[in-house]
C-alpha cells in the first residue's frame, strides 16, 4: 500500500515538473522577457553624431528591392551602416526633435520603427522555431521572436522603448495621420512594402501617398470580387479602422461598411482608386472581407536559398 502511495506521489510530482517546464518554455517563447542590449550601445561611440538618415539610406538601397523585400542574410552579414543608424537614433537630443515640425517627426518614428526592426530580425537571423512556438507560428516568422513587439527595448533619444511603445504610444497617440500604417513594416509579408528610401519630413506627404496606391493596388492587401459582391481588405485596416475615422469619415455613401471605422477606411481607399473602383466602393452593396495576414518574412527568395 506505501508503494503504491509512493508511485502516485512520485508520478505526480514528475508530472507537475514536467507541466512547469512546459509552462515556463510557453511564457519564455510567446511572452518573451523583458531585454536590452546594454553592450551594444556601449560599445557605440557615436551616439552625439549629427543626425541625419544618410546610414539608413545606404541599408535600404542596398538590401531592399523594389517589391520591398529584404536580403536579411546580406544585411545580417555587413549590418556597419544599420548599426550606426540605429545608434545616432540613440543620440538625438530631445530638444533638437522638439524642434522639427510634425512632418518630421512622424517620418523620424517611422523609420524608427523600420530601422529597429530590421536590427530584430538580424539580430536573430536566421530566425529558429521555438518549441511550442514552432506548433502556432511560421518557422520564418518575426512572430517566433519572443517578445518582439513589447519585451525587447531599444534606445531613442536616450529613453528606453519598445516597437509597441513607438507604434500605439507614438505614432498613434501623438498624431493624427492614420496612413503611418500603409508605411510601417514589421517583416512580414501582410505588411505594407518596405520603401527602399527614408521617410524624411518635406515630402512625407507624398510618400505616404505613394505608400497608400501600392498598398491599395495590392491585390493581396486590397481586391474587389464584383460576381460574388465582396470587397477584400487588408487585416491592418480592421485592426486599426478607428485611426481613420477623424480625417476620412464619408459624409455620405459606403454603406457597406458595418461601422464608422468600416466606412472611413472604404472612403480613404477610394481616393488611391480609379473612378469606376472608387463609385463601387461608395454606392454598390458588397460584403466586407478581411483577408488572412502573411506572417511570413518580407525575404528575398534568392537569400532564402542561399542560405539553406
Amino acid at each position: 500500500m506505501k508503494r503504491g502511495i509512493k508511485i502516485t506521489l512520485g508520478v505526480g510530482l514528475a508530472l507537475l515538473v514536467a507541466m512547469s517546464a512546459m509552462a515556463y518554455v510557453a511564457y519564455r517563447e510567446f511572452v518573451g522577457i523583458e531585454t536590452f542590449d546594454e553592450g551594444f550601445y556601449a560599445a557605440g561611440s557615436n551616439h552625439n553624431s549629427e543626425f541625419s538618415y544618410d546610414s539608413y539610406a545606404a541599408v535600404l538601397r542596398k538590401h531592399v528591392d523594389a517589391n520591398g523585400m529584404v536580403s536579411y542574410a546580406a544585411l545580417k552579414e555587413s549590418p556597419a551602416e544599420l548599426h550606426r543608424f540605429v545608434l545616432r537614433l540613440a543620440g538625438v537630443d530631445p530638444k533638437t526633435y522638439e524642434a522639427w515640425d510634425e512632418q518630421a517627426k512622424i517620418a523620424f518614428w517611422i523609420n524608427a520603427y523600420n530601422a529597429l526592426t530590421l536590427k530584430v530580425i538580424i539580430d536573430h537571423y536566421p530566425i529558429k522555431a521555438g518549441l511550442l512556438s514552432g506548433m502556432a507560428y511560421l518557422d520564418n516568422s518575426i512572430r517566433q521572436i519572443p517578445g518582439v513587439w513589447d519585451k525587447i527595448q531599444f534606445l531613442v533619444m536616450g529613453r528606453k522603448i519598445t516597437l509597441k511603445q513607438i507604434e500605439h504610444e507614438t505614432l498613434r497617440a501623438k498624431f493624427n495621420e492614420p496612413r503611418i500604417h500603409v508605411a510601417l513594416v514589421c517583416a512580414a509579408m501582410g505588411c505594407p512594402q518596405l520603401r527602399n528610401e527614408p521617410f524624411v519630413g518635406r515630402k512625407l506627404d507624398e510618400q505616404l501617398d505613394d505608400q497608400s496606391k501600392g498598398f491599395v493596388s495590392n491585390p493581396a492587401k486590397f481586391r474587389i470580387e464584383r460576381d460574388a459582391g465582396k470587397v477584400h481588405l487588408s487585416s491592418i485596416l480592421k485592426w486599426f479602422g478607428e485611426d481613420f475615422v477623424k480625417g476620412y469619415k464619408p459624409d455620405a455613401g459606403f454603406t457597406s461598411g458595418d461601422s464608422d471605422a468600416e466606412r472611413a477606411v472604404l472612403h480613404f481607399i477610394s481616393g488611391y482608386l480609379p473612378a469606376e473602383d472608387a463609385g463601387y466602393l461608395k454606392t454598390v452593396r458588397y460584403k466586407v472581407k478581411y483577408l488572412d495576414y502573411d506572417w511570413s518574412l518580407n525575404e528575398l527568395e534568392t537569400t532564402v536559398a542561399e542560405t539553406r
